[in-house]
């Protein structure tokens, strides 16, 4: 009897709502975006640990790097056990973080917390992230953009909730924040359980011959053939090893690497930065913005990836990159004149770092096929790993060596912004070099299907 964890038990019967799906994946990709709220704790943790702002960040790199590894050695057995399982993993693995990292905090050992968030956690990230992507697809091939966003939103507005959560937390449970670490991420732990669970529970797939009612593969055909970009022709169904020998994945890597730095390169500094350059915004002002750009992060992978739908997944990262770049010169050469300006740049970049992320599976399905998305989407993901070393590391050490040099406030970010132009010219590039696979250029289905069992 196979298990209640098993694919073949998800199996959606007759007549299942399809829209029951996204919001089972919402509630997973919710919990697992506090990853975003994570520097609500680095002000308490420094303090408690006696620590450096760079000691405790480390914290938030390892998750996403492991969040990026997991993902990729994770994405074809996510494929193979059906996104159930892969839920229940994630969720294990998330919330397990949270409690070796209350141990760490409780024995004054900063390695726990490097274990139990980064390491542990950031494994249920990357498990948690791809779980919903490729069966998300599957309920949706007439509208994968609108689907995937639905999902992946929850990741960006994550933050949104966890945010003001942790400070209430932090603020009731102990007169000092930094001796109130621990419950806090005990209950944040129960929480994100509950909601990961639900979650698990509520997820289907679809039966082997199920479709939206009036769509074949045959009208997918004329509807890519409708939008600009790929051109025409259906997609190869490709596995994630036929994928990934390809020159389209690394320039979707390419491209999802420099949308990602350059989103990293403010959301990372967004409240310090915005002070050094308007000196009289002060700390609530500046909470304000970030809560601000975690908004235009939730809402841009919604109504960016639901775009992409009419318009085309090509045209839509030109947007990001091409407009994105525009931005960034922008904030390089007049950002301090004015604060709505500014705010409101850095809110439309924000929006463009949260559509790529949404958009990305959709395109990866326009070029590869629906067989094994979810899988190269996970090995895709390797590029958020790295962006998540660079687009920080770049920031960080433009500013130590301007303040080096004596330079403050604007200053500080200037060079680092132009750089990001730079950076997101390099991705323009490789979006306009992306060209369609031919159906020839894939093993038939049979072939593939031998593959993936080779693979496991």
């Amino acid at each position: 009897m196979p298990s209640i964890l098993d694919r073949e038990r998800t199996v959606a019967p007759p007549g299942y709502n399809r829209w029951l799906v996204p919001p089972a994946a919402l509630a997973v990709h919710l919990s697992i975006g506090e990853v975003y709220a994570f520097s609500v704790f680095k002000g308490p943790l420094v303090t408690h640990f006696d620590s450096s702002l760079t000691a405790i960040g480390v914290v938030f790199s390892i998750a996403i790097v492991m969040l990026g590894l997991s993902a990729a050695f994770g994405g074809t057995w996510v494929e193979r056990n059906g996104p159930r399982k892969a839920m229940v993993v994630s969720a294990l693995c998330w919330v397990s973080g949270f409690l070796v990292a209350s141990l760490g905090v409780t024995t004054n050992q900063l390695w726990l917390v490097y274990l139990g968030y980064g390491v542990i956690g950031g494994i249920g990230l990357g498990i948690g992230y791809i779980s919903p992507v490729s069966t998300l697809i599957k309920w949706f091939p007439d509208r994968p953009g609108l689907a995937t966003g639905l999902a992946i939103m929850g990741f960006g507005g994550g933050a949104l909730v966890a945010s003001p959560l942790t400070s209430e937390l932090l603020g009731r449970y102990a007169d000092a924040p930094e001796d109130a670490i621990a419950p806090t991420m005990l209950t944040l732990a129960a929480i994100y359980a509950v909601m990961m669970a639900l979650g698990a529970w509520v997820i289907r797939v679809p039966a082997a011959d199920w479709a939206p009612k009036g769509y074949t593969s045959a009208s997918a055909v004329v509807a890519a053939a409708r939008r600009p970009g790929l051109g025409v022709g259906g997609p190869a169904d490709m596995s994630a090893n036929q994928a990934i020998r390809t020159p389209q994945f690394w320039l979707l890597w390419t491209i999802l690497f420099c949308n990602v730095t350059a989103g990293i390169g403010i959301l990372e500094q967004a409240a310090p930065m915005i002070q050094d350059f308007f000196a009289d915004v002060d700390a609530t002002e500046a909470a304000g913005f970030v809560g601000l750009l975690s908004l235009c992060n939730m809402a841009g992978r919604f109504v960016w990836s639901t775009t992409s739908d009419t318009i085309g997944r090509k045209p839509i990262y030109a947007i990001y990159l091409g407009v994105g770049a525009a931005l960034y010169l922008v904030l390089s050469l007049a950002g301090t004149s004015s604060v709505g300006l500014f705010v409101v740049t850095a809110c439309v970049i924000l929006s463009f770092y949260g559509g790529g992320f949404a958009t990305i599976p959709a395109y990866l399905k326009d070029l590869f096929g629906g067989f094994q998305v979810g899988a190269i989407h996970g090995r895709l993901l390797t590029a958020w790993s790295a962006a998540g070393i660079a687009g920080p590391l770049v920031v960080n050490a433009v500013a130590d060596a301007q303040i080096a040099d004596g330079k403050e406030g604007a200053d500080l970010y200037t060079l680092s912004f132009t750089i990001m132009v730079g950076i997101m010219v390099v991705g323009f590039i490789a979006n306009a070099l992306v060209r369609s696979i031919g159906a020839p250029a894939a093993k038939p289905a049979a072939s593939a299907e031998a593959e993936v069992k080779t693979e496991s």
